[in-house]
């Protein structure tokens, strides 16, 4: 990692941050997964942005009410503040070709594993790819990593053990490394970049 680039980890929600309940609807559902404050207040002192980008199709689906995302991610920024832990972006994609409401109902080129979202991310905090990680539970995050040029790290939690055997099976290209949680991920960046605490 050079002196000037500026990295980030790009942090799926649902399943990775917080509890996967299906379609999260209300602040009062989010519950953070057991130590994943500690994980991104890890990242935080060790200079990386923290970016959320999530695909959010029940919006679409009529399942979420879209205005209810600032309020569900003020929850999430709420509980990792107690954990001394922040994150320096949202980004969620509303959208999915088969939605039931109407404006929403496109193909977009920013859900997951487009790079709609990493594209806005890179453009708002100048963000140097080469050396960037995104994690996830899903094929889609590592999907998505490997088309921008980062790392890919898939956690076990949320979809991931389910996910991991249907990515395995499909002979997708693999991550760069499987963890068992968001902790766990993060201590594989920090060892990856050549940082010690």
């Amino acid at each position: 990692m050079t002196r000037d680039a500026q990295p980030a980890v790009f942090l799926d929600r649902d399943g990775t941050i917080n509890t996967d309940i299906g379609y999260l609807n209300h602040p009062d559902q989010v519950e953070l997964i057991p130590r994943a404050g500690a994980a991104i207040r890890l990242l935080n002192a060790a200079g990386f942005k923290t970016i959320v980008i999530t695909n959010q199709a029940g919006i679409a689906r009529g399942l979420i009410q879209e205005q209810r995302v600032p309020d569900i991610h003020q929850k999430l920024v709420n509980l990792l503040k107690e954990d001394g832990a922040r994150i320096d972006g949202f980004y969620y994609c509303p959208h999915h070709p088969e939605g039931v409401i109407e404006k929403y109902r496109i193909e977009c080129q920013c859900r997951k594993p487009l790079p709609g979202m990493v594209r806005r991310a890179v453009n708002d905090f100048g963000i140097d790819l080469s050396c960037s990680f995104v994690i996830g539970d899903k094929s889609c995050d590592v999907e998505l990593a490997h088309t921008v040029g980062a790392k890919a790290i898939m956690v076990m939690t949320g979809y991931g053990r389910i996910e991991f055997d249907r990515h395995t099976q499909a002979m997708l290209t693999p991550p760069d490394h499987t963890a068992a949680d968001l902790y766990d991920a993060v201590q594989w960046i920090l060892n990856d970049s050549g940082i010690i605490f």
